[in-house]
């Protein structure tokens, strides 16, 4: 199988300890975390993927906003230039640990951080990257 991820949510994965927008999302994050962590390759695509099928039922969805399809630009070309390679739809990225500790680490050193400007959540992920992403539910954990 391949979990299907919109671009920022490359970036997303790499901190992610549980917390979300709702119980129902945080359950189903947690699914793919299993996945991801399994080893399942990863393919692009646009709009709601995965990780935001259970926030698809809210009125004001955040992967409905402008500010994110900003973001997936963004992080697509981020995490494209560190992987050597064109991060566009229907891209596949080879799910290794030595590509997850690659993005790690140029993520606490802010390479990939200019996508993440404005995210809620930037602060939280911010402090888990400080943390040597202690806690995080997608290994390897260690950058």
């Amino acid at each position: 199988m391949t979990v299907k991820l919109r671009p920022h949510h490359l970036l997303c994965f790499l901190t992610y300890v549980g917390k979300g927008y709702s119980p129902a999302f945080v359950e189903n994050y947690d699914r793919i975390a299993s996945r991801l962590t399994a080893g399942e390759d990863i393919a692009i695509v646009d709009g709601p993927d995965d990780i935001c099928a259970p926030l698809l039922g809210s009125r004001n969805a955040h992967c409905t906003g402008a500010s994110v399809r900003v973001r997936d630009a963004q992080a697509a070309r981020d995490v494209g230039r560190l992987l050597g390679m064109t991060v566009t739809i229907g891209s596949r990225i080879a799910n290794t640990p030595d590509m997850v500790r690659m993005l790690r680490s140029a993520f606490h050193e802010g390479t990939l951080r200019p996508a993440c400007a404005g995210c809620e959540w930037s602060d939280l992920c911010t402090s888990i990257a400080d943390h040597a992403y202690d806690n995080v539910r997608i290994a390897p954990a260690a950058i």
